[in-house]
């Protein structure tokens, strides 16, 4: 073990988070890229991209908690989340490299169709449940390891904040290289970045061969040793509401751009949608580990969470009533990024006080259900409403009010690091 993770060294945290920075990143270019090329280069129409965003969460329902299980019994490779981390970030770079080249596949195999459905969707489909299922496969093991490799309480909730800000940080360039440079360049840039950022820092993290119970400063075990369901479902609920309205964001903001802002072209589309992401990433990544973490310790980490998920409900309202260009899209953009920086932050740090570490990563992968089931939700049932709807700024009504009923849900959960208190 190295002195920096003896320590808990600021730069171990920042090296800590980079398995999960470079999920994060592909996860990035999944959201600026897919919607976009398969809307502009293969002309499918918003509910088609829905039924292709819906492909790699139907097969994480299952994948996520299967890994997460597996990954908290096995031990190769010199780790358990480490073998998943590399092979996560394997098939993600080589799936992000195929995206510009779904086309060319398709030309491959021949024109037709496959099982009822045409060559391109196949291909399109393929693709995007492979990207999405190795972005799971590893995002569920990089983000319990830091459960792994910190003591609960406030070393942990540095650990999930410091992770999002190095996230957020890289996420907001990988939207800036898309505004600016163009969405191919980030495509393939991401090849790289993405393998490198998940296997580099292996070497310099230890994991413990045996996971233990966490122990409180008397050197007890803690009541969350023991998992509470009850308390579980109640966070589950709410975090699911809130990736409701932020998946309907991802998906369908392609629509709302091209009806309200009329984009010149499809470049100019793409550069919005880079640019929109790049502030809700960009500002996003200062406030885990500089807003965030301190008024936790002030008034607790579901307090703070409310106030974050309430603060980005109020802007996709705001993106309803005052998004009439670019500059008020971007304009509103920054009021979620408060929202945004918590909801991919605090939720792992409130759900790891509440589990038996001993099982973080079956954990870990029962929690992403609460993001998969909404993703599909938006990609069947809202997709279609949206696809029909004269006026696309339901999307963001959508948005603003699953975020509206996600804060309201979570009042109802108990904050652990209250309780200690």
């Amino acid at each position: 073990m190295l002195t920096i993770q003896k320590k808990l060294s600021n730069l171990f945290y920042i090296v800590l988070g980079l398995p999960s920075t470079a999920m994060g990143f592909a996860l990035s270019i999944q959201i600026a890229v897919l919607s976009w090329i398969l809307r502009t280069k293969y002309n499918l129409e918003i509910d088609q991209i829905g039924i292709v965003w819906a492909a790699g969460p139907i097969a994480g329902i299952l994948g996520q908690p299967l890994i997460g299980l597996i990954s908290d019994k096995v031990w190769f490779w010199g780790g358990r989340r480490r073998p998943f981390i590399i092979i996560g970030g394997i098939l993600a770079s080589l799936m992000i490299f195929a995206l510009p080249n779904i086309g060319l596949i398709s030309r491959f195999l021949g024109d037709g169709s496959i099982f009822g459905i045409s060559t391109l969707m196949a291909v399109a489909i393929t693709v995007a449940l492979t990207l999405d299922l190795s972005i799971n496969i590893s995002f569920n093991p990089t983000r319990a390891i830091i459960a792994d490799v910190t003591p609960a309480g406030t070393p942990r909730t540095k650990g999930y904040t410091w992770m999002q800000s190095v996230s957020n940080l890289f996420g907001s360039g990988a939207y800036l290289m898309g505004a600016l440079i163009g969405n191919y360049f980030l495509i393939y840039a991401g090849v790289i970045i993405v393998f490198i950022f998940s296997i580099g820092p292996l070497f310099f993290i230890s994991e413990p061969r045996e996971l233990k119970r966490d122990l409180d400063a008397a050197g007890d075990e803690i009541q969350a040793t023991k998992t509470k369901w009850g308390e579980l479902f109640k966070l589950y609920f709410a975090h699911g509401f809130s990736w409701l309205g932020i998946q309907t964001m991802f998906i369908y903001i392609i629509a709302f751009i091209e009806q309200k802002i009329h984009p010149e072209n499809a470049n100019q589309t793409g550069q919005m949608i880079g640019w929109s992401f790049f502030i809700l990433n960009g500002v996003g990544s200062i406030w885990p580990a500089f807003l965030l973490e301190p008024v936790s310790k002030k008034i607790g980490r579901v307090n703070t969470h409310i106030l974050a998920v309430a603060s980005m409900a109020a802007g996709y309202f705001g993106i309803v009533l005052f998004a009439r260009n670019a500059l008020g899209l971007y304009s509103m953009m920054t009021i979620l990024t408060i929202g945004w920086a918590a909801v991919v932050s605090l939720p792992f740090a409130i759900m790891s006080e509440k589990v038996d570490k001993s099982r973080m990563g079956f954990f870990m992968g029962i929690f992403n259900l609460s993001v998969v089931l909404p993703q599909l939700v938006s990609s069947f049932l809202i997709g279609r409403i949206i696809n029909h709807a004269a006026d696309k700024s339901l999307i963001f009504i959508i948005s603003g009010s699953s975020l509206a009923i996600s804060a309201l849900l979570w009042i109802l959960v108990k904050d652990e690091s209250r309780i200690k208190k």
